[in-house]
């Protein structure tokens, strides 16, 4: 495929050979197949043309084989559509583990992008070439779409939850980022570049200008909201003990169960008579309208980096006998 071509970008991402393979797939079945009805209907057009000795009407059974073949033979090819299909979606849905986290936001008309190590950037996002990226995404306002042409992913971005999405670059240079979802008036603008740079000049851009971690931000902003008055490290907390929450199944008051992931986090935040925990009390206030989005990002990833409290062990007692006593230096 032509790189110079414009209706096809280059391709600079791990997953764009496999979209436009099936792309290419689709266009070419679609395209023979037409092609065969467009020459079947002249040929039968022709041929079965009105003339003096065929005046009435005939009707004709077709052979079996032909009936056995028109069916057959277009199943396969469904079946083979939809595998590709399947194949290549897992594959872009699919994030690695080792995928570095990048969060971003968009709002009218802008993209704005945070990084683990606390740089901000608006309009431009920075990524090292050959490292899978995944991107967290949230909305200020309207429904965006964030659209990397080159790297042949694109997700919508909505409000009031987070949608995820990645991608691993294979080349480095600058290309664009779009918006692919109408979204106002200057829609058409809201543009941005993606750098991708080679892994030490990555780091050597990440040294400069960082005002701390978003966990260390996210410390900060739990204290100013005065969330560790209620969400302690002890069972006689206010609200749930949050060090080692993330990821863990969550038992609501009405007997169900919830994930607790960033979409459940963002709502506990936002909202937080949606979903009650069991054994607590809806006494904790929203923060609708004083935490923004960049907040809550600060704030979530200072959460997932909470480790998990260590479990207490109790000391032997006197009534356990010899064996406690020998067991005794095993305690770490």
């Amino acid at each position: 495929m032509r790189s110079d071509f414009p209706l096809f970008p280059e391709q600079a991402s791990t997953v764009a050979p496999y979209v436009d393979a099936l792309y290419l797939f689709l266009v070419g079945i679609t395209g023979l197949v037409s092609l065969l009805i467009w020459i079947a209907v002249f040929y039968f057009a022709i041929k079965y043309r009105r003339r003096p000795e065929n005046e009435l009407a005939e009707e004709i059974e077709p052979p079996q084989m032909l009936e056995i073949a028109w069916t057959v033979i277009p199943a396969i090819i469904f079946v083979g559509i939809f595998v590709a299909g399947a194949w290549v979606y897992f594959h872009i849905n699919r994030v690695p583990d080792d995928a570095l986290d990048i969060y971003a936001t968009g709002r009218q008309w802008m993209w704005k992008f945070q990084h683990p190590s606390g740089q901000r950037e608006i309009n431009t996002l920075h990524v090292p070439v050959n490292r899978p990226i995944r991107i967290t995404m949230a909305s200020e306002d309207v429904i965006h779409s964030l659209w990397f042409p080159v790297f042949r992913v694109k997700a919508d971005v909505l409000p009031n939850r987070y949608r995820t999405m990645w991608f691993e670059a294979t080349k480095t240079g600058r290309f664009h980022i779009f918006c692919a979802e109408y979204c106002g008036t200057q829609h058409s603008g809201m543009i941005g570049w993606v750098e991708v740079m080679e892994p030490t000049a990555y780091q050597r851009w990440l040294a400069g200008g960082a005002e701390g971690s978003l966990a260390s931000q996210g410390e900060k902003l739990f204290q100013k909201y005065a969330c560790h008055t209620c969400h302690t490290n002890e069972a006689t907390g206010r609200g749930p003990i949050l060090a080692g929450l993330y990821g863990k199944q969550i038992q609501l008051t009405n007997n169900s169960r919830v994930l607790a992931d960033d979409n459940y986090l963002r709502e506990s935040i936002l909202n937080p008579q949606a979903k009650i925990a069991a054994g607590f009390q809806p006494i904790m206030p929203t923060f609708q309208g004083q935490v923004n989005e960049e907040e809550l990002i600060k704030l979530l990833a200072y959460i997932r980096s909470m480790p998990a409290a260590a479990p207490v062990v109790a000391p032997p007692t006197a009534s356990a006998g010899p064996a406690a006593t020998q067991n005794k230096g095993t305690v770490q």
